[in-house]
Formats: structure tokens, C-alpha cells, sequence
């Protein structure tokens, strides 16, 4: 019971807070997924993006008109820079969730 309360709060934070790839993502997309940044500054962060390539650093989203370091700390756990770690949490996760409760042991 336990371990499916647990995974249920897993999950429940993974809807909640969805990671994003800022290097890929379209407005929208970046706009429902960080705190904080709404269609304007989503907007911002892709007329950046398509000026100067893609970000480098997660640190580098403050050199975008209106965001700042509050707004990269607060979102740090959720701004992706590449696909690659997206699909390994992804995949993590979906192996907690199937894992089969083993009845008898607590």
C-alpha cells in the first residue's frame, strides 16, 4: 500500500510539474510547463532561441527579456536542454508504475 501511495505521488508530480525542453518546445508547451512564464515570455524564449541557437545552459534563460534568476531557480527542475534526459525520466518512471506489487512483504 505504501509503495502505491508513493507511486501515485510520483506520478501526481510528474503531471503536475512536466519537464521541458526549452531548446524545442513551442510556446504553449513552454508556457503550461514553467512557473511563472506565461505566452509573452514564451514568446521571448523562442525569438531567442531562433536568434542565437539553442541554450546552452539552464542559466542562460535569464539573458531572455523578463526572466530572471527567480524564475530560472524555480523552475531548474523542469527546463530540459535536450530530448535525452526527458525520455530516461520518462521511461524510469513508467518502470516504478509497471513494477508488480509483491503481496506479502511490506
Amino acid at each position: 500500500m505504501k509503495k502505491l501511495l508513493f507511486l501515485l505521488a510520483l506520478f501526481s508530480a510528474n503531471v503536475l510539474a512536466t519537464p521541458v525542453n526549452i531548446n524545442t518546445a513551442d510556446a504553449q508547451t513552454i508556457a503550461e510547463s514553467l512557473n511563472g512564464i506565461g505566452e509573452k515570455k514564451a514568446l521571448a524564449i523562442i525569438a531567442y532561441r531562433e536568434k542565437n541557437g539553442d541554450f546552452k545552459t539552464i542559466e542562460s534563460l535569464t539573458e531572455v527579456a523578463g526572466i530572471g534568476d527567480k524564475t530560472v531557480e524555480k523552475n531548474r527542475e523542469d527546463i530540459l536542454l535536450t530530448d535525452t534526459i526527458e525520455k530516461e525520466v520518462n521511461k524510469k518512471v513508467k518502470k516504478e508504475v509497471e513494477k508488480p506489487e509483491v503481496k506479502g512483504k511490506k
